[in-house]
């Protein structure tokens, strides 16, 4: 059975990109609201009777997937990844908002700070959730765990869902178990079994969609089979690490420590087309889209604090085939314009021939400025796109 003494907590925003909205928007409380794409024709308008109006999704059109959605939009079916033309069929009436990622990271950035002034012992997880490690903090569990909720909604306004267990792999399931608003604890005998158990094995962080269907075909459905199945049975389907992981995980094992401080590798940004376009016919549209991603990257690079030195491309085709190609540069750089010239190089070396739905810039081989062996290269001028 899990570790008894650590104390290890998974915090996440309820509904985060959703809630931020809500915030401008508070009379979409309690109304299905789905938020995805950046059109500035989603943007809400002021009718002439001074009221809001806001789009729908039944008149939605184009290929934009699903970045969040109020749990009474959830209720009628739709979720994160899917896609927009799809979700419209299920919840047409829904609100339709697109997504403003300054508006996000402000708000991540403020219940962080908020968490961080009472628990340091923190691991970044993305933009709306943490690990933290409160071990050696002198607090009891559930008292700790509701000073963490009111500390972030008092400083953002916003609720979110916190879970206290043995390990992170416990903690993450847990914060699930009550949401929104949840506090749950997973710290004596019997809760593994109790509520850990009941749930699909789908649940476990690291069962993805395929090793899913394979336990589903050998009547594993829940992590209560998991953890009684037989070890040659997993061995034989899932080969000796694999298994011996299923194995640990269905027991609530989880030995990781809490990671406070991480570097990224890469840092990366891309978009799926609203319709296929072509490399010839949309020349000046896919000019500015690539310009714009190559900027986007840059703004990260700067406001995290790194430079890099690989500069990639990613393309999916209609055919949905993906490609990438890279190329290092002699200087690490944050300069979008750098960026931009190094991502067109790796865009001559790709076939365009056929229509594209899919273009991504990414910056790898990080170092943090000022680590970098020398001063970054004299800017080079801007070149037109080489489609």
């Amino acid at each position: 059975m899990p570790h008894p003494t650590r104390r290890i907590a998974h915090l996440d925003m309820d509904a985060f990109f959703a809630s931020v909205e809500l915030l401008r928007y508070p009379d979409l409380k309690g109304r299905p609201v789905v938020v995805g794409g950046r059109s500035s024709s989603l943007q809400p308008q002021t009718g002439p009777d001074g009221q809001r109006q806001y789009a729908r999704m039944r008149d939605y059109a184009g290929r934009g997937v699903i970045t969040t959605a109020t749990y009474e939009a959830r209720a009628l079916g739709v979720h994160s990844g899917m896609g927009l033309m799809k979700a419209a069929k299920l919840a047409p009436d829904a609100v339709l908002l697109p997504a403003d990622f300054n508006a996000y990271r402000h708000y991540s950035q403020l219940f962080k700070e908020a968490v961080l002034a009472i628990a340091p012992q923190m691991e970044d997880r993305g933009i709306d959730e943490i690990y933290l490690d409160l071990t050696e903090h002198p607090e009891d569990s559930a008292s700790l765990a509701q000073r963490l909720k009111t500390a972030v909604f008092e400083a953002t306004g916003l609720t979110c869902s916190i879970c206290i267990a043995p390990n992170k792999l416990l903690a993450k399931i847990g914060s699930d178990l009550d949401k929104p608003d949840g506090l749950t604890l997973l710290l004596q005998p019997g809760d593994v079994e109790r509520r850990i158990w009941p749930l699909p094995a789908k649940k476990i962080n690291g069962i993805g969609p395929k090793a899913a269907e394979k336990l589903t075909a050998l009547n594993i459905a829940t992590i209560a089979d998991l953890a009684r199945a037989d070890a040659g049975l997993l061995q034989q389907h899932f080969g000796r690490s694999y298994a011996a992981w299923l194995a640990r995980v269905a027991q609530g094992q989880d030995e990781r420590v809490v990671e406070t401080s991480s570097e990224p590798k890469s840092l990366s940004r891309e978009t799926t087309f609203e319709r296929d376009l072509h490399a010839r016919h949309d020349r000046d549209t896919l000019s500015q889209i690539f310009t714009g991603l190559c900027e986007r990257v840059a703004e990260d690079l700067r406001r995290k604090g790194y430079v890099g030195r690989t500069i990639g491309i990613k393309l999916r085709y209609e055919d949905f085939r993906t490609v990438t190609r890279d190329l290092s540069l002699p200087d690490a750089t944050d300069d979008a314009v750098t960026i931009r010239r190094a991502a067109g190089e790796c865009l001559r070396r790709v076939p365009l021939q056929l229509r594209l739905r899919l273009l991504g810039v990414r910056v790898g081989s990080l170092v943090r400025r000022g680590e970098a062996d020398g001063a970054p290269s004299p800017l080079p001028r801007q070149g037109e796109l080489p489609l």
